[in-house]
C-alpha cells in the first residue's frame, strides 16, 4: 500500500488537473507532499516502534494512512488533497520502516536473501501495479477510487497485523525530536524553493529563503548527528563503505525514476494522446519488471554478492532513460519507445532486492531498524527531489502549451535523470566486494569502523567473526531492530 500510492497518482494527474484544476507546482506537490514527509518522519517512525512496540505502531501507521486514503479521496480541492497526501506519508513513514525489520526478525538467515527477494517483488508489484491501477481506475470510475481502494485493504491488513505479527521492541531506543526537525525544515525548504523556482522565479525572496534556509538546516542536521549522543541518523554509519555506497546509490536512483516517470506518464496521455488506462499498460515493460525479476536478483545477490547486481542494475536503467530521452518525440511510436522501457525495468529490478540486502547487512544487527529508515528516507528523499528538480528542468525549456513544447522540456530532464542514475551506479561501485574463501564470505576492505565492519551485504555472511557476520551472530530479537 505505503509503495503503491508513491506511483498510483502518476497516471491520475491529468484528470486531477482537469477536475481540481492547479499549475505545475501544485501537481508535484501532489506527489511530493506524500513523499516529503514518508522521508522526513521514516526514521522517526522506527525509533516509534523501537520504543513503544513495532507491532504496534506499524499498526497505528497503518491507520492514519488509511484514514488519511479516505480523505484525499473526498478531497473537494488541490490544497486538501495535498494536505491529505502529506498525512498519508505520515502514515506510511510509521509503518514502512517497521516492514523489514519483522521481516528479518521472522526469517533465518540462511533465507533472507530470498525473503528480501519475495519483500523487493512486492514493492515491485506496486510500483508496477501503480500508474495501471491509477490509470485504469481514472478512466473507468473516478480518479478518487485510486485513494479508496487503500481503505478495504487496510480494514482487512489491521486484524491480520494483530493476530500474526509478534510485538518486539528495541533496547533503549530514544526519540531524536531536534533530528526531526532539522530534517523536515531543510529538505521542505529545499524542496518548495525548487518547485516554486520555476513559478516565482529563482531570485524571488520566498525561493531563495526556502533554499538557503533549507540547506542551512540540513547542514545542522549533519552536525547534530555527529554530535548528538542519540541521533536519528548517526553519521558514523557512513564510515561503512558499504552503508554510504547503498544509500548514495538509492538517493540518486530514486531522483532519476521518480522525476522521469512524473514526467513520462503526462507525456504518454497529454502528447501521444494514451488514455489513462493504455499509459499505464504501456509503461509495464518498466514498472513490471521488478515483479518477475526482483526475486531472481536476490538470488543473485546470495551467490556472487549484491554489489555487481545493484550497479548492473543502475547502469542499464540510466542507459533505457537516456535511450528514451533520444526517441522520445511529439508523435513518437510505441515501438520505439519499448526498448528504453524494458532495459530500464530490467534494471530496476536488479537494484531493488540486493539493495535490501546490502542495507541491512553493512550495519549491526541492533542497528538494522535505523539503517532500514535512513534508506527508506534517503530513498523517498530522493523521489521528491526528483520531482522537483526534474519539473524545473522541464519547466525551464518547455510546458503544456503543445505536444512539442512538452517533448522540448521533457527530453533534457530525461537526460539528467540518465546521469543522475549513471552516478548512481557509480556510487554504487564504492562498496566492497566480497571476499570468498573456502565457501566463506567476508569483506576485503581494513577500513571497517568501530561500529561494523564493511560486508558486501548481496552473499550472506558466514564467517565466524561478529565483525563480519553482523546479521548470523546475534539473536533473533536484536535482529528484528
Amino acid at each position: 500500500m505505503a509503495a503503491l500510492d508513491n506511483l498510483v497518482v502518476t497516471t491520475a494527474l491529468p484528470s486531477i488537473r482537469k477536475d481540481l484544476g492547479g499549475a505545475l507546482g501544485d501537481l508535484e506537490w501532489t506527489v511530493s507532499a506524500y513523499t516529503l514527509t514518508f522521508a522526513v518522519l521514516l526514521m522517526f517512525g522506527a525509533a516509534l516502534g523501537d520504543r513503544f512496540g513495532r507491532r504496534r505502531l506499524f499498526m497505528i501507521g497503518l491507520t492514519v494512512f488509511t484514514g488519511a486514503s479516505a480523505a484525499a479521496a473526498m478531497a473537494p480541492g488541490i490544497d486538501s488533497l495535498i494536505a491529505a497526501r502529506a498525512v498519508q506519508g505520515v502514515g506510511a513513514a510509521i509503518m514502512m520502516p517497521l516492514t523489514l525489520t519483522l521481516l528479518t526478525a521472522a526469517v533465518p538467515v540462511a533465507k533472507r536473501g530470498m525473503a528480501y527477494g519475495i519483500w523487493g517483488a512486492v514493492n515491485g508489484l506496486a510500483v508496477a501495479s501503480g500508474p495501471l491501477i491509477g490509470g485504469s481506475l481514472t478512466e473507468h470510475v473516478s480518479w478518487h477510487w485510486i485513494f479508496w481502494l487503500n481503505v478495504p485493504l487496510g480494514l482487512a491488513v489491521l486484524p491480520l497485523a494483530r493476530l500474526r505479527l509478534s510485538e518486539s521492541f528495541g533496547a533503549g531506543a530514544r526519540l531524536d525530536f531536534p533530528g526531526t526537525l532539522l530534517a523536515s525544515g531543510g529538505l521542505f525548504g529545499i524542496v518548495y524553493g525548487l518547485v516554486r523556482g520555476p513559478s516565482d522565479g529563482w531570485t524571488s525572496g520566498l525561493v531563495l529563503t526556502g533554499l538557503i534556509a533549507g540547506g542551512v538546516l540540513l547542514a545542522g542536521f549533519v552536525v547534530h548527528g555527529t554530535r548528538a549522543k542519540n541521533p536519528m541518523l548517526p553519521m558514523r554509519l557512513f564510515r561503512s563503505r558499504a552503508f554510504a555506497g547503498i544509500n548514495a546509490a538509492s538517493l540518486l536512483m530514486f531522483l532519476g525514476m521518480f522525476g522521469s516517470i512524473f514526467l513520462l506518464s503526462q507525456y504518454m496521455q497529454g502528447v501521444l494522446g494514451y488514455s489513462p488506462t493504455e499509459a499505464g499498460l504501456r509503461m509495464l515493460p518498466w514498472t513490471g519488471m521488478p515483479m518477475l525479476v526482483a526475486p531472481i536478483a536476490g538470488i543473485l545477490s546470495d551467490r556472487i554478492g549484491g554489489r555487481p547486481v545493484v550497479a548492473t542494475g543502475l547502469f542499464l536503467q540510466a542507459v533505457g532513460l537516456g535511450y528514451m530521452a533520444v526517441v522520445a518525440t511529439a508523435h513518437a511510436s510505441y515501438s520505439a519507445q519499448l526498448p528504453a522501457l524494458i532495459i530500464s525495468g530490467v534494471g530496476m529490478a536488479l537494484y531493488f532486492a540486493p539493495a535490501a540486502n546490502l542495507v541491512m547487512s553493512s550495519v549491526r544487527p541492533q542497528e538494522q531498524g535505523i539503517a532500514s529508515g535512513a534508506n527508506n528516507a534517503l530513498r523517498e528523499v530522493g523521489g521528491a527531489l526528483g520531482v522537483a528538480i526534474m519539473s524545473s528542468i522541464f519547466a525551464a525549456q518547455g510546458g503544456y502549451e503543445s505536444g512539442q513544447a512538452f517533448v522540448d522540456g521533457l527530453r533534457p530532464a530525461l537526460v539528467v535523470g540518465a546521469s543522475v542514475v549513471a552516478l548512481a551506479g557509480i556510487a554504487a561501485l564504492i562498496i566492497p566486494v566480497a571476499r570468498r574463501t573456502a565457501g566463506v564470505t567476508s569483506a576485503t576492505t581494513a577500513e571497517a569502523p568501530e561500529h561494523a565492519r564493511d560486508v558486501d551485504a548481496g552473499a550472506s555472511p558466514k564467517t565466524a567473526s561478529p565483525e563480519t557476520a553482523p546479521l548470523e551472530t546475534a539473536p533473533l530479537e536484536s535482529a528484528s531492530r
